[in-house]
């Protein structure tokens, strides 16, 4: 059992690792070969195209730079603590590295919120240099998340009310926006059950709780009977 254990918390972390170095290597190779908005051209279906953004997934931009940087820091606390605890309970392997992804995903963007600002130098009209003399286009904390991923799968006919001619699926996205949105997907709808499951929990142990309550009190009374 505790071997059957090992070999799955190693698949996690080997999962973890992999989105991680994956997206690091793709971010940095595109933050030293191309210039912010140049793209490389690899189908008519799909580009690299490089873009920066100072928010959330698919370049979406929300609320405080500093507060975003710090939420997301302290939710990949909060999803390791609950892995950990998933993995202790006995949770299936899927539901587990569903959300290995997940975190791992955040942690990737994290990555480029509290260093990137610092390491590089800026994108604008040149191609980025690492670790640059002066300095880097920012301080800790304020660096930009890199997105690279862009699939203008087709152009949606004139006809279409309000979205005529307009390009499907706009976004440009990353690795690790991948992870997290994989993760996401695959847990609505491949594990539901163990998401119900785990979000069942507290009520389950209270209502158990409450039943071993109602119990200790029976007891009781037979006893002061007898």
């Amino acid at each position: 059992m505790n071997k059957i254990l090992k070999d799955k918390r190693f698949l996690y972390i080997a999962i973890f690792i992999a989105v991680i170095v994956i997206d690091q290597v793709s971010k940095i190779w595109v933050k030293t070969h191309m210039s912010l908005g140049s793209s490389i051209w690899i189908s008519d279906w799909f580009q690299i195209n490089f873009q920066e953004n100072n928010g959330m997934a698919f370049s979406i931009e929300m609320g405080n730079k500093i507060f975003l940087t710090l939420f997301r820091i302290i939710a990949v606390g909060g999803l390791l603590y609950i892995i950990n605890k998933l993995i202790k309970e006995g949770y299936k392997t899927g539901f587990i590295v569903c959300m290995v992804l997940i975190t791992a995903g955040a942690l990737g963007n994290i990555i480029d919120c509290v260093f990137y600002g610092v390491i590089f130098s800026d994108s604008h009209r040149q191609v980025a240099e690492f670790m640059p003399v002066a300095g880097g286009y920012s301080t800790w904390l304020y660096g930009k998340v890199v997105d690279m991923l862009y699939f203008p799968l087709f152009r949606i006919p004139e006809w279409v009310p309000f979205f005529g001619g307009e390009i499907f699926f706009r976004p440009v996205f990353n690795i690790a926006d991948s992870a997290v949105c994989t993760g996401v997907f695959s847990v609505l709808v491949f594990e539901h059950k163990e998401l119900s499951r785990f979000m069942g929990d507290d009520e389950d142990k209270k209502e158990k709780e409450s039943n071993n309550s109602v119990e200790t009190e029976s007891k009781s009374e037979n006893n002061e009977k007898e």
